[in-house]
Protein backbone atom coordinates (compact mmCIF):
# COMPACT_ATOMS: atom_id res chain seq x y z
CA UNK A 1 0.00 0.00 0.00
CA UNK A 2 1.39 2.93 -0.80
CA UNK A 3 1.64 5.36 2.14
CA UNK A 4 -0.53 8.85 2.38
CA UNK A 5 0.51 11.82 -0.53
CA UNK A 6 1.98 14.50 1.83
CA UNK A 7 0.51 17.93 1.88
CA UNK A 8 0.57 19.61 -0.79
CA UNK A 9 4.16 22.21 -0.81
CA UNK A 10 5.73 24.20 -4.00
CA UNK A 11 6.91 23.59 -7.65
CA UNK A 12 9.43 22.11 -9.97
CA UNK A 13 10.61 21.15 -14.07
CA UNK A 14 12.79 18.58 -16.98
CA UNK A 15 14.05 17.23 -21.19
CA UNK A 16 14.82 14.13 -23.69
CA UNK A 17 12.52 11.59 -23.64
CA UNK A 18 12.85 7.77 -24.46
CA UNK A 19 11.13 4.49 -23.29
CA UNK A 20 13.02 0.93 -22.54
CA UNK A 21 11.49 -2.23 -21.58
CA UNK A 22 14.47 -4.18 -19.36
CA UNK A 23 13.58 -7.73 -19.41
CA UNK A 24 13.78 -9.86 -16.65
CA UNK A 25 17.30 -10.33 -15.05
CA UNK A 26 18.11 -13.24 -12.80
CA UNK A 27 18.32 -11.16 -9.45
CA UNK A 28 21.47 -13.41 -7.48
CA UNK A 29 23.96 -11.22 -6.49
CA UNK A 30 22.63 -8.17 -8.35
CA UNK A 31 19.69 -7.08 -6.09
CA UNK A 32 19.34 -5.85 -2.51
CA UNK A 33 16.92 -4.89 -0.68
CA UNK A 34 17.88 -1.33 1.06
CA UNK A 35 14.84 -1.41 3.77
CA UNK A 36 13.17 -4.26 5.73
CA UNK A 37 9.57 -5.01 5.36
CA UNK A 38 6.92 -6.87 7.69
CA UNK A 39 6.60 -9.63 5.52
CA UNK A 40 9.06 -11.46 3.21
CA UNK A 41 6.16 -13.41 0.95
CA UNK A 42 4.43 -10.20 0.11
CA UNK A 43 7.85 -8.36 -0.49
CA UNK A 44 9.02 -11.32 -2.90
CA UNK A 45 5.67 -11.19 -5.05
CA UNK A 46 6.01 -7.41 -5.23
CA UNK A 47 9.25 -7.84 -6.77
CA UNK A 48 8.58 -11.12 -8.88
CA UNK A 49 5.44 -9.07 -10.66
CA UNK A 50 7.19 -5.95 -10.99
CA UNK A 51 9.44 -5.08 -14.10
CA UNK A 52 9.86 -1.19 -14.39
CA UNK A 53 9.15 0.51 -17.75
CA UNK A 54 11.96 3.38 -18.15
CA UNK A 55 10.99 6.31 -19.21
CA UNK A 56 13.84 9.10 -19.40
CA UNK A 57 13.58 12.91 -19.61
CA UNK A 58 16.33 15.73 -18.85
CA UNK A 59 16.81 19.45 -18.89
CA UNK A 60 19.51 22.06 -18.37
CA UNK A 61 19.71 25.91 -18.11
CA UNK A 62 22.75 28.31 -17.64
CA UNK A 63 20.82 29.77 -14.75
CA UNK A 64 22.45 33.34 -13.50
CA UNK A 65 25.82 32.20 -14.65
CA UNK A 66 27.98 33.81 -17.78
CA UNK A 67 29.32 30.07 -18.15
CA UNK A 68 27.47 26.45 -18.18
CA UNK A 69 29.67 24.07 -16.40
CA UNK A 70 26.93 21.82 -15.93
CA UNK A 71 26.97 18.29 -18.08
CA UNK A 72 24.22 15.26 -18.52
CA UNK A 73 24.11 12.34 -20.02
CA UNK A 74 21.02 10.03 -20.84
CA UNK A 75 22.07 6.23 -21.79
CA UNK A 76 18.81 4.07 -22.51
CA UNK A 77 21.28 0.78 -23.53
CA UNK A 78 24.61 0.60 -22.45
CA UNK A 79 26.54 -1.85 -23.72
CA UNK A 80 25.05 -1.17 -27.25
CA UNK A 81 25.53 2.57 -27.34
CA UNK A 82 29.16 2.07 -27.76
CA UNK A 83 29.21 -1.20 -29.94
CA UNK A 84 29.13 -3.89 -27.87
CA UNK A 85 26.71 -6.53 -28.14
CA UNK A 86 23.82 -6.47 -25.46
CA UNK A 87 23.14 -8.63 -22.91
CA UNK A 88 20.78 -11.28 -23.66
CA UNK A 89 17.66 -9.07 -24.06
CA UNK A 90 18.64 -6.83 -21.02
CA UNK A 91 19.46 -3.37 -21.32
CA UNK A 92 21.95 -1.18 -18.62
CA UNK A 93 20.52 2.28 -18.65
CA UNK A 94 23.04 4.97 -17.64
CA UNK A 95 22.02 8.55 -16.89
CA UNK A 96 24.38 11.12 -15.14
CA UNK A 97 24.30 14.99 -13.71
CA UNK A 98 27.98 16.66 -13.98
CA UNK A 99 28.73 19.95 -12.15
CA UNK A 100 31.77 21.82 -13.20
CA UNK A 101 33.34 24.22 -11.57
CA UNK A 102 36.51 26.08 -12.53
CA UNK A 103 35.63 25.06 -15.86
CA UNK A 104 33.57 22.81 -17.99
CA UNK A 105 36.62 20.67 -18.98
CA UNK A 106 36.54 18.12 -16.58
CA UNK A 107 32.67 17.76 -16.43
CA UNK A 108 32.81 17.09 -20.38
CA UNK A 109 35.38 14.95 -19.74
CA UNK A 110 33.69 12.58 -17.67
CA UNK A 111 30.60 12.68 -19.48
CA UNK A 112 32.30 11.83 -22.43
CA UNK A 113 33.80 8.70 -21.04
CA UNK A 114 33.05 7.48 -17.72
CA UNK A 115 30.43 5.28 -19.41
CA UNK A 116 32.89 3.90 -22.01
CA UNK A 117 35.21 3.03 -19.10
CA UNK A 118 32.35 1.24 -17.28
CA UNK A 119 31.33 -0.71 -20.21
CA UNK A 120 34.45 -1.55 -20.82
CA UNK A 121 35.31 -3.35 -17.18
CA UNK A 122 35.79 -6.86 -17.37
CA UNK A 123 33.54 -7.18 -14.52
CA UNK A 124 30.41 -5.51 -15.78
CA UNK A 125 28.00 -5.78 -15.48
CA UNK A 126 27.69 -8.69 -13.11
CA UNK A 127 30.04 -6.55 -10.43
CA UNK A 128 28.48 -3.68 -11.08
CA UNK A 129 29.55 -1.53 -8.06
CA UNK A 130 32.90 -2.82 -7.86
CA UNK A 131 32.88 -2.01 -11.50
CA UNK A 132 31.54 2.03 -11.04
CA UNK A 133 33.45 2.77 -7.72
CA UNK A 134 37.13 1.68 -10.00
CA UNK A 135 35.58 3.33 -12.70
CA UNK A 136 35.47 6.59 -11.11
CA UNK A 137 38.52 6.58 -9.68
CA UNK A 138 40.37 5.50 -13.02
CA UNK A 139 38.36 8.40 -14.95
CA UNK A 140 39.75 11.25 -12.41
CA UNK A 141 43.58 9.44 -13.56
CA UNK A 142 42.84 9.76 -17.09
CA UNK A 143 41.30 12.98 -16.56
CA UNK A 144 44.76 14.15 -14.23
CA UNK A 145 46.84 12.51 -17.95
CA UNK A 146 44.98 15.14 -19.86
CA UNK A 147 45.82 17.97 -17.78
CA UNK A 148 49.32 17.13 -17.41
CA UNK A 149 49.14 17.52 -21.61
CA UNK A 150 46.68 20.60 -21.64
CA UNK A 151 47.40 22.71 -18.43
CA UNK A 152 44.46 24.99 -19.55
CA UNK A 153 41.72 22.24 -18.97
CA UNK A 154 42.23 22.37 -15.16
CA UNK A 155 39.21 22.49 -13.53
CA UNK A 156 36.59 19.45 -12.01
CA UNK A 157 33.37 18.65 -11.86
CA UNK A 158 30.66 16.38 -9.26
CA UNK A 159 29.32 13.16 -10.97
CA UNK A 160 26.49 11.42 -9.32
CA UNK A 161 25.26 8.64 -11.96
CA UNK A 162 22.14 6.22 -11.57
CA UNK A 163 22.17 2.82 -13.43
CA UNK A 164 19.22 0.53 -13.74
CA UNK A 165 19.62 -3.03 -14.64
CA UNK A 166 16.83 -5.39 -14.44
CA UNK A 167 15.01 -4.13 -11.24
CA UNK A 168 18.42 -3.00 -9.70
CA UNK A 169 19.05 0.57 -9.19
CA UNK A 170 22.60 1.69 -8.25
CA UNK A 171 23.36 5.36 -7.63
CA UNK A 172 27.14 6.62 -7.48
CA UNK A 173 27.81 10.08 -6.11
CA UNK A 174 30.89 11.90 -5.50
CA UNK A 175 30.17 15.58 -4.80
CA UNK A 176 26.98 17.50 -4.11
CA UNK A 177 24.90 16.77 -6.68
CA UNK A 178 21.70 14.71 -5.82
CA UNK A 179 19.20 11.96 -6.62
CA UNK A 180 15.85 11.51 -5.00
CA UNK A 181 13.46 8.51 -5.25
CA UNK A 182 9.74 9.12 -5.26
CA UNK A 183 7.80 5.90 -3.40
CA UNK A 184 4.34 6.00 -3.40
CA UNK A 185 5.21 10.30 -3.09
CA UNK A 186 7.47 9.95 -0.28
CA UNK A 187 10.75 11.48 -0.84
CA UNK A 188 13.57 8.95 -0.62
CA UNK A 189 17.12 10.38 -0.37
CA UNK A 190 19.67 8.00 -2.73
CA UNK A 191 22.78 10.10 -2.27
CA UNK A 192 24.28 11.86 0.79
CA UNK A 193 25.72 15.80 -0.48
CA UNK A 194 29.51 15.66 0.19
CA UNK A 195 29.85 19.39 1.84
CA UNK A 196 32.94 20.45 4.22
CA UNK A 197 29.98 20.97 6.97
CA UNK A 198 29.10 16.79 6.59
CA UNK A 199 30.86 15.69 9.70
CA UNK A 200 31.53 12.44 8.80
CA UNK A 201 33.23 13.90 5.40
CA UNK A 202 35.19 16.77 8.11
CA UNK A 203 36.56 13.82 9.95
CA UNK A 204 37.89 12.33 6.79
CA UNK A 205 39.77 15.19 6.13
CA UNK A 206 41.38 15.81 8.96
CA UNK A 207 42.11 12.36 9.10
CA UNK A 208 44.14 12.49 5.35
CA UNK A 209 45.72 15.98 6.75
CA UNK A 210 42.73 18.37 5.02
CA UNK A 211 41.02 20.27 6.77
CA UNK A 212 37.98 22.74 6.66
CA UNK A 213 38.87 26.68 6.37
CA UNK A 214 34.92 28.63 6.46
CA UNK A 215 33.41 26.29 5.07
CA UNK A 216 36.07 25.84 2.27
CA UNK A 217 37.76 22.43 1.74
CA UNK A 218 41.46 23.73 2.63
CA UNK A 219 39.66 26.89 2.41
CA UNK A 220 39.39 26.43 -1.68
CA UNK A 221 36.53 24.28 -2.17
CA UNK A 222 32.89 23.77 -1.36
CA UNK A 223 32.69 20.26 -2.01
CA UNK A 224 34.95 17.35 -0.62
CA UNK A 225 34.49 14.55 -2.89
CA UNK A 226 35.07 15.71 -6.99
CA UNK A 227 36.95 14.45 -9.83
CA UNK A 228 39.50 16.98 -11.83
CA UNK A 229 40.88 19.86 -9.86
CA UNK A 230 44.59 18.11 -10.02
CA UNK A 231 45.38 21.45 -10.45
CA UNK A 232 45.15 22.43 -6.97
CA UNK A 233 47.59 21.84 -4.57
CA UNK A 234 47.87 19.29 -1.31
CA UNK A 235 44.10 17.70 -2.69
CA UNK A 236 45.30 14.44 -4.29
CA UNK A 237 48.22 12.85 -5.65
CA UNK A 238 48.39 10.36 -8.74
CA UNK A 239 48.58 7.05 -8.18
CA UNK A 240 48.45 7.62 -4.13
CA UNK A 241 45.50 6.22 -2.44
CA UNK A 242 43.40 8.74 -0.31
CA UNK A 243 43.67 12.68 -0.17
CA UNK A 244 41.32 15.21 1.53
CA UNK A 245 39.67 15.47 -1.74
CA UNK A 246 38.32 12.03 -3.35
CA UNK A 247 37.12 10.98 -6.38
CA UNK A 248 36.03 7.97 -4.53
CA UNK A 249 31.79 7.84 -5.36
CA UNK A 250 29.80 6.49 -1.96
CA UNK A 251 26.99 4.03 -3.71
CA UNK A 252 23.63 2.95 -2.90
CA UNK A 253 21.43 -0.15 -4.66
CA UNK A 254 18.00 -0.74 -3.83
CA UNK A 255 15.77 -3.08 -5.73
CA UNK A 256 13.02 -1.48 -7.24
CA UNK A 257 9.03 -2.65 -6.65
CA UNK A 258 5.70 -1.39 -7.82
CA UNK A 259 5.91 1.43 -4.79
CA UNK A 260 8.68 2.98 -7.02
CA UNK A 261 7.27 5.84 -9.36
CA UNK A 262 10.61 8.11 -10.19
CA UNK A 263 14.00 9.45 -10.11
CA UNK A 264 15.26 12.78 -9.33
CA UNK A 265 18.57 13.71 -9.89
CA UNK A 266 20.04 17.80 -10.40
CA UNK A 267 22.69 19.47 -10.25
CA UNK A 268 23.30 21.08 -6.45
CA UNK A 269 21.38 24.37 -8.18
CA UNK A 270 18.24 22.93 -8.17
CA UNK A 271 18.71 21.68 -4.58
CA UNK A 272 19.38 25.14 -3.54
CA UNK A 273 15.71 26.02 -3.58
CA UNK A 274 13.78 22.36 -3.70
CA UNK A 275 13.88 20.40 -0.60
CA UNK A 276 13.72 16.56 -1.44
CA UNK A 277 9.85 15.98 -0.13
CA UNK A 278 8.86 19.16 -2.26
CA UNK A 279 11.00 17.88 -5.88
CA UNK A 280 9.21 15.12 -5.57
CA UNK A 281 5.25 16.52 -4.57
CA UNK A 282 6.32 18.99 -7.76
CA UNK A 283 7.00 16.45 -10.17
CA UNK A 284 4.58 14.24 -9.36
CA UNK A 285 1.83 17.08 -9.71
CA UNK A 286 3.46 17.55 -12.78
CA UNK A 287 3.19 14.44 -14.34
CA UNK A 288 -0.62 13.88 -12.95
CA UNK A 289 -1.21 16.73 -15.25
CA UNK A 290 0.67 15.46 -18.63
CA UNK A 291 2.79 12.31 -18.13
CA UNK A 292 5.80 13.89 -20.20
CA UNK A 293 9.09 13.44 -18.71
CA UNK A 294 10.62 15.83 -20.61
CA UNK A 295 8.14 18.41 -20.06
CA UNK A 296 8.64 17.73 -16.43
CA UNK A 297 12.66 18.33 -16.32
CA UNK A 298 11.89 21.76 -18.26
CA UNK A 299 9.02 22.58 -15.67
CA UNK A 300 11.83 21.55 -12.75
CA UNK A 301 14.46 24.69 -14.22
CA UNK A 302 12.23 26.67 -15.02
CA UNK A 303 10.39 26.86 -11.65
CA UNK A 304 13.84 26.72 -10.06
CA UNK A 305 15.14 30.08 -12.06
CA UNK A 306 11.39 31.53 -10.99
CA UNK A 307 12.51 30.61 -6.98
CA UNK A 308 15.62 32.43 -7.44
CA UNK A 309 18.39 29.48 -8.02
CA UNK A 310 21.59 31.27 -9.21
CA UNK A 311 23.60 28.65 -10.43
CA UNK A 312 23.93 26.45 -13.41
CA UNK A 313 20.80 23.93 -13.29
CA UNK A 314 20.65 20.56 -14.71
CA UNK A 315 17.76 17.61 -14.03
CA UNK A 316 17.32 14.31 -15.19
CA UNK A 317 13.71 12.63 -14.32
CA UNK A 318 13.74 8.43 -14.70
CA UNK A 319 10.04 7.24 -14.56
CA UNK A 320 9.43 3.45 -13.73
CA UNK A 321 5.87 3.13 -15.35
CA UNK A 322 4.27 4.07 -18.50
CA UNK A 323 1.19 5.68 -16.02
CA UNK A 324 1.55 8.77 -14.19
CA UNK A 325 1.89 8.59 -10.94
CA UNK A 326 -1.47 7.74 -8.82
CA UNK A 327 -4.01 10.03 -6.90
CA UNK A 328 -3.53 9.04 -3.44
CA UNK A 329 -6.38 10.29 -1.01
CA UNK A 330 -5.19 11.53 2.39
CA UNK A 331 -7.44 10.86 4.89
CA UNK A 332 -8.89 13.90 6.69
CA UNK A 333 -9.57 13.74 10.42
CA UNK A 334 -13.51 13.88 10.95
CA UNK A 335 -15.29 16.62 12.17
CA UNK A 336 -15.37 15.84 16.05
CA UNK A 337 -18.84 16.65 17.28
CA UNK A 338 -18.43 19.80 20.14
CA UNK A 339 -20.95 20.69 23.04
CA UNK A 340 -21.07 23.73 24.82
CA UNK A 341 -21.84 23.85 29.01
CA UNK A 342 -25.17 25.56 30.18
CA UNK A 343 -23.08 28.53 31.37
CA UNK A 344 -21.13 28.56 28.31
CA UNK A 345 -24.47 28.79 26.49
CA UNK A 346 -25.90 31.58 29.20
CA UNK A 347 -22.83 33.75 28.90
CA UNK A 348 -23.52 33.69 24.67
CA UNK A 349 -26.93 34.52 24.85
CA UNK A 350 -26.37 37.87 27.16
CA UNK A 351 -23.35 38.45 24.71
CA UNK A 352 -25.50 38.27 21.80
CA UNK A 353 -28.50 40.06 23.55
CA UNK A 354 -26.16 42.91 24.21
CA UNK A 355 -25.43 43.70 20.42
Amino acid sequence: MCAEEPEDTEKLGFGEEGIEEPAEFPLGQMERVCENTTSADFRQIKLSNFIPVIRSGDWSDIGGRQYMEDAHVCIPDLAKNFGFPSLKNEAVSFYGVFDGHGGKDAAHFVRDNLPRVIVEDSDFPLQLEKVVRRSFMQIDCQFAETCSHHRALSSGTTALTAMIFGRSLLVANAGDCRAVLSRCGTAIEMSMDHRPCSLTEKLRIESLGGYVDDGYLNGLLGVTRALGDWHLEGMKEVGEPGGPLSAEPELKMITLTKDDEFLIIGSDGIWDVFSNQNSVDFARRRLQEHNDVKLCCKEIVEEAIRRGATDNLTAVLVSFHLEAPPQIKVDRPGRVARSISADGLNSLRILLGRQ
